[in-house]
């Protein structure tokens, strides 16, 4: 028999940090895992034993991702001829055992948290991203009620310092607000997860070979519900609101095209947050959605900060070149015919060669032969790129994506430097930044250190006091509780925020 001794805890650098602050400190994304037996339990519950059938029929056969399953079978020329993604491996820590414990039980990570130097965190448990990305509506649905109650279970006696996600699947609105009202109202989860994107079938190519079920791999494209969407959204963003839920993803973009490499994990993965996130945030704005429901609040996690800046600088910069009536000035229609002939005669002999060109020539060859295409009279009700977003002005902008995104930002990424940069954004303000340290990844080899490899940053000059306490405050706290007030009641946050106001 082992006898199990407890680990010797030294204080940790972000046990320190945490001690020489005046507020706390909210991480937005640990990553925990699940005990599989046990979870097995509330599948049969929701979905019989067909249902965890499926569930290690699953397991066994693709691990839970098909297209990680193709990779595994296939040889290495198979992988090369089908274009077959080299997917994450060795994604937990597992030298670092006791970190890899402390994700996978509830209450050593409650006990661990203020060695971590947090407060309060929220967490996104692994297993949750497959059941709302899964095809398969038996399973997704059983999985979708199992694995959200699984998770309200054992958190719950944990509740002052940890509350897990609920995954809340989108293929219809429908579903979404029937998971939703379900999680809330009757688990009494309080924050969710939603996919990044649905894949959906190319409907042509599906019509035309329905029982190509290897064409259909290739022939999809991806739903972001907003513009362009399969389905309106709108009572599932109004849903959320209603219940005091705001929302988050964590999906990826690992397989998208230009991140298919067979052979090389670190190609594919790196930036693919962001690109996933950037999708889902450009689809929503440029879809309406954000004006249309203000106070919708949405964490795209795992991809940094400086991407949500660098999209509101080019959001600003386009608008001020082709929104409303400054398309206008790329339009054919109003081009300055006769100085063109002119410039054309006066300085175009060497082009001509002694030749003699109608006026209709002239005006046909001045856009160039690659970019006649471009130029094609266009629907005056489908040129202003800007128009479902109602932006008027650019202040517009402003309103539509900074209150609405939160960017999820981890402790190694120096890039927020450029995010929290006043001076280098549009208005001289800052995007909405969120502490979020990945523990339970590979890319958070101690679960010690993420607090104080973001303090680092204050130590070496690249950012403020100011802006670390939006990071790991502020902001956190905002988000939270801006549709739900009472979000941290009964938690240590509340607690600690008493205490302060009482010194």
């Amino acid at each position: 028999m082992t006898i199990l001794k407890d680990p010797i805890v030294k204080k940790s650098r972000s046990a320190e940090v945490r001690a020489q602050l005046d507020y706390p400190v909210i991480d937005t994304d640990i990553h925990t895992n699940e005990f599989s037996p046990l979870i097995e339990d509330y599948i049969a519950q929701y979905g019989g034993a067909k249902i965890v059938d499926l569930f290690r029929e699953h397991l066994t056969n693709n691990g839970l991702n098909v297209l990680a399953a193709e990779w595994y079978k296939a040889t290495p020329q198979e992988r090369f001829d089908k274009r077959l993604f080299r997917p994450p491996f060795w994604a937990l820590p597992a030298q670092n055992s006791y970190d890899l414990a402390t994700v996978s039980l509830p209450a050593l990570l409650h006990e661990r948290l203020e060695e971590l130097g947090t407060d309060f965190a929220v967490l996104y448990p692994n297993i949750s991203l497959f059941p709302i990305n899964s095809s398969n509506e038996d399973l997704r649905r059983t999985l979708t009620r199992a694995v959200n109650h699984y998770h309200a279970d054992i958190y719950r006696p944990y509740a002052d310092r940890l509350t897990p996600i609920a995954a809340i699947p989108l293929h219809t609105p429908e579903e979404g607000i029937e998971e939703l009202e379900y999680a809330v109202n009757t688990l009494g989860l309080k924050t969710a997860l939603i996919p990044g994107a649905i894949r959906r079938p190319v409907k042509s190519i599906a019509e035309k070979y329905p029982e190509d079920a290897e064409l259909r791999r290739y022939a999809y494209w991806l739903d972001f519900f907003g513009i362009d969407s399969e389905h309106n959204y709108d009572p599932f963003w109004k849903k959320s609101i209603e219940l005091g839920i705001n929302l988050s993803t964590h999906s990826g973009s690992q397989s998208w095209v230009a991140r298919n490499s067979p052979s090389n994990y670190m190609f594919n993965h790196i930036n693919h947050f962001a690109d996933a996130s950037e999708a889902l945030a450009k689809a929503l704005f440029f879809g309406g959605v954000t004006e249309r429901f203000p106070k919708l609040r949405v964490a795209l996690l795992e991809a940094g900060a400086a991407w949500g800046s660098n999209v509101l600088t080019h959001l600003v910069d386009r608008f001020e070149k082709r929104g409303n009536e400054h398309v206008q000035q790329y339009n054919p229609a109003n081009i300055d015919r006769q100085l063109i002939i002119d410039l054309y005669h006066k300085y175009g002999a060497e082009l001509f060669k002694g030749r003699e060109y109608s006026d209709d020539q002239i005006i046909e060859s001045v856009f160039g032969v690659a970019s006649s295409f471009r130029y094609r009279e266009q629907n005056p009700h489908e040129i202003n790129d800007f128009a479902l977003a109602k932006i008027e002005k650019i202040e517009d902008i402003y309103d539509r994506w900074v209150p609405n995104f939160y960017f999820g930002n981890e402790a190694d990424d120096r890039t927020i430097v450029g995010a929290l940069n006043p001076k280098a954004n549009p208005f001289g303000k800052k995007v909405n930044a969120l502490y979020s340290s990945d523990s339970g990844h590979w890319d958070v080899p101690e679960l010690t250190e993420p607090l104080a490899e973001s303090y680092d940053l204050v130590r070496e000059g690249a950012i403020t006091e100011q802006d670390f306490k939006a990071l790991v405050f502020d902001n956190p706290y905002r988000f939270y509780t801006e549709n739900n007030p009472d979000f941290f009641k009964g938690t240590q946050v509340e607690q600690k925020l008493k205490k302060n106001q009482a010194a």
